[in-house]
């Protein structure tokens, strides 16, 4: 099972000033591909923080995907923060550089430039929807720009690269209270370990109480377990979806 790490940069996530609309997109998108998302971590355009997180994201997990801190602006610091995080330097690439003074043409400011810049070893990954304009990724570390419309655009663009075995999901919604299935649910727990098992109680559905799910990518074992939950609850359990 491959994992994944979201790391989202920016000062103005972490002040409200912006709201994060890019980890709730990847959320779906992993989950979709069968990639099991590990960690969600939001920090701020600092050089050191960028760098230490990414370092560790980068050993912990198979793919990090990074949202922000790619333009041509004093707080865009993210390019160099993965360097540092590799023990690299940045290089101004001449292919990006290309791209960008094709694209401004007479509006191009030194600043834009900038955008140019990766670190150095980082490799291109160019997306069917996107042409001529590619991820920049660093070993396992995809750097995406912060902007939700742009970074939607390029993850979907290169998505495919990371499909692995689907999630099989079954959910089990009961009219019981949570403590009172609590021991049964220790009991799959312990029964089952290839699935994973949650319990949502909800307190304004006019007609269940806790909505449990088992997921896994074993199918047959998500099936058995939630046939024996079901077996286990008798006539608590109001539906099976």
């Amino acid at each position: 099972m491959s994992t994944a790490g979201i790391i989202l940069i920016g000062d103005e996530i972490l002040s409200g000033k912006v709201r994060d609309e890019n980890a709730l997109f990847l959320v779906g998108e992993l989950r979709g591909l069968g990639v099991h998302l590990r960690k969600i971590v939001v920090i701020p355009d600092v050089l050191d923080e960028i760098s230490t997180t990414v370092a560790s994201c980068a050993a912990a997990f198979d793919h990090v995907f990074t949202s922000g801190g790619v333009g041509p602006t004093h707080d865009d610091l993210t390019m160099e923060g993965v360097a540092r995080a590799f023990g690299a330097k940045v290089i101004r690439h001449p292919e990006l550089e290309a791209l960008l003074r094709g694209y401004y043409g007479e509006r191009l400011q030194e600043r834009n430039l900038r955008m140019a810049d990766v670190p150095d070893g980082a490799h291109f990954v160019q997306g069917d929807a996107t042409p001529g304009w590619p991820v920049v990724a660093m070993r396992n570390v995809y750097i995406l720009p912060g902007v939700p419309e742009l970074f939607r655009r390029k993850f979907q663009s290169i998505k495919e690269q990371f499909r692995d075995g689907p999630f099989h999901l079954r959910q089990v919604f009961t009219t019981s209270e949570e403590g009172h299935i609590a021991h049964e649910l220790d009991r799959i727990v312990a029964a089952y370990a290839a699935v994973q098992v949650g319990s949502y109680p909800t307190f304004s559905s006019p007609d269940y109480k806790v909505k449990v799910t088992i997921e896994g990518k074993d199918a047959e074992a998500v099936r058995a377990a939630c046939d024996d939950l079901v077996r286990a609850l008798g006539q608590s359990v109001l539906r099976v979806e």
